[in-house]
């Protein structure tokens, strides 16, 4: 009987890459590019005049405009204090560092739902603050700070996540040294700190100005749902598809989908841009 003559190695070397690299591109183009290219497909669908309405329409600029006035707060919010939290734990060591560190990773682990409902609890008319604010003539809940408190929560993480490992891995000798030669606090970290972790805070506002664009769940529990005043523009295509009008949610969710693109986009870019031994 002929002995089998065994698989060359080299075969299964030059299959296995192209087989892989198939099985990406094909998974991508079904879960990713296919239904992003029937989202414009949709909103096209009735021609660029029906596009162009249901994105000019008053309740869709309320809710793109109220979009773009919490990506400008919350993400300037959390770059601040990602910064913040990363360079105190990464520089230095205090007691309730580990506390922390857990309670940056806290949004990341609750539900967005949750979240919301924490700041209903918080400052519902039925909630701990609720009266008093009531009798202030304040509005949290179903209104725009409510809106913008739930955003930041959501997105409280992800500039600080970022800095934290490139923080970490580059010590603190460079500001020890800059420290010991006379810089101020202010000066170490303009000069020092700030010009080494620049890709990574871009790399995390970016992010979190992508996450704070399609935030839902918690923005859902917070708003109310009021047309004009209180939808952002997951809200307000939520609200249109309900309605059967899938043509305007469509084009407003291409409109969603094209600025998340150029978040990707402009991300790209850095990642082009930065040196190599800076990309992680």
């Amino acid at each position: 009987m002929p002995a089998r003559t065994p698989a060359r190695p080299g075969l299964l070397r030059r299959v296995w890459p192209a087989f892989m690299v198939t099985l990406t591109l094909t998974v991508v183009g079904l879960f990713l590019v296919l239904p992003l290219i029937s989202v414009f497909a949709a909103g096209l669908g009735k021609g660029l005049g029906q596009y162009v309405k249901a994105i000019a329409a008053p309740d869709a600029v309320s809710a793109i405009l109220l979009t773009l006035l919490t990506v400008l707060i919350a993400v300037p919010l959390n770059t601040v204090f990602g910064v913040a939290a990363a360079w105190a734990v990464t520089k230095f060591r205090f007691p309730g560092r580990g506390l922390l560190l857990t309670l940056i990773d806290l949004p990341l682990a609750v539900s967005p739902v949750i979240s919301g409902l924490i700041y209903v609890l918080l400052f519902g008319r039925q909630g701990y603050f609720g009266p008093w604010l009531q009798a202030h003539d304040l509005k949290i809940i179903f209104a725009p700070p409510g809106i913008v408190l739930a955003t930041t929560f959501v997105t409280f993480a992800y500039v600080a996540r970022e800095l934290i490992p490139v923080m970490q891995a580059q010590g603190k000798d460079d500001e020890e040294a800059a420290l010991t030669l006379g810089a101020t606090g202010w000066q170490t970290f303009m000069r020092i700190t700030l010009p080494n972790i620049r890709w990574a805070l871009l790399y995390g506002v970016i992010m979190c100005n992508a996450r704070a664009m399609g935030e839902f769940g918690a923005v859902s529990v917070v708003s109310g749902h009021i047309r004009g005043l209180t939808n952002t523009m997951p809200l307000h295509i939520e609200i249109l598809y309900n309605e059967y009008n899938t043509t305007a949610a469509f084009a407003v969710a291409s409109l969603l989908a094209l600025m998340a693109l150029l978040t990707l986009g402009v991300k790209a870019l850095m990642e082009a841009r930065a040196p190599r031994a800076e990309r992680h």
